[in-house]
């Protein structure tokens, strides 16, 4: 098992695009699942069961909606996921005002960015056969680096509770993080533009010389 994820892992290092992409699913998963123990025990203080359950609802919506998504650019859905991570980090400052509605916007942004990256997931696939790794190899990588992700930020939340940490001072780690995902993230949003952008030259140039020869 070990020996097949270090060959994954290496096809990633080989591969620029795989390499963001990986970094940035490890990045977001990590914080959000850092975050997430915190965020569970204050719904459970502060939010009736209807509105937990209402959030519950709409993650679950993730594969109805994707068809919507289905002609969206990639380039788009990474600039917004960006525009995602900087609301997050201008929530956190909300704690000090109002508790619930501070869990309200952390619970919301969740929600949209679980759905966000399920909808890139679909659309990365597109990409995959410029890349040397098969989309099966792929997809058992993201998962593995979602599982690996998972495991840390649980890990580091147990920490955080044994240290004592208050959530002001885990917000402001994560806002460190944070800042990198956002960076990672426009570069990806810069690959996939200009990837799309040559793959839409090409197009115009097949359809003129196809025109061309049947004049």
């Amino acid at each position: 098992m070990f020996s097949h994820y270090a060959k994954l892992l290496h096809e990633v290092k080989s591969s620029y695009f795989l390499y963001l992409q990986s970094l940035t699913l490890l990045l977001v998963t990590y914080i959000d699942w850092t975050l997430i123990p915190y965020i569970t025990k204050l719904e459970g203080l502060y939010l009736p069961v209807f509105m937990i359950s209402f959030f519950m609802l709409l993650g679950a919506l993730d594969g109805i909606v994707q068809p919507l998504f289905k002609h969206i650019k990639i380039y788009n859905i990474y600039l917004f996921t960006i525009v995602l991570d900087i609301v997050q980090i201008s929530a956190y400052v909300v704690i000090d005002y109002d508790i619930v509605v501070f869990t309200y916007l952390i619970l919301s942004i969740f929600t949209i960015q679980a759905v966000t990256f399920e909808i890139a997931r679909i659309h990365t696939v597109d990409f995959m056969q410029d890349e040397k790794i098969e989309l099966k190899d792929y997809l058992m990588l993201r998962s593995f680096m979602i599982s690996i992700a998972v495991v840390l930020g649980s890990l580091s939340a147990m920490l955080f509770d044994y240290m004592n940490l208050e959530l002001k001072t885990i917000l402001i780690y994560c806002t460190f993080l944070g800042l990198i995902a956002i960076v990672i993230q426009y570069k990806l949003y810069k690959k996939f533009k200009m990837k799309v952008y040559q793959n839409e030259i090409e197009i115009v140039k097949e359809k003129t010389n196809l025109f061309e020869k049947f004049r």
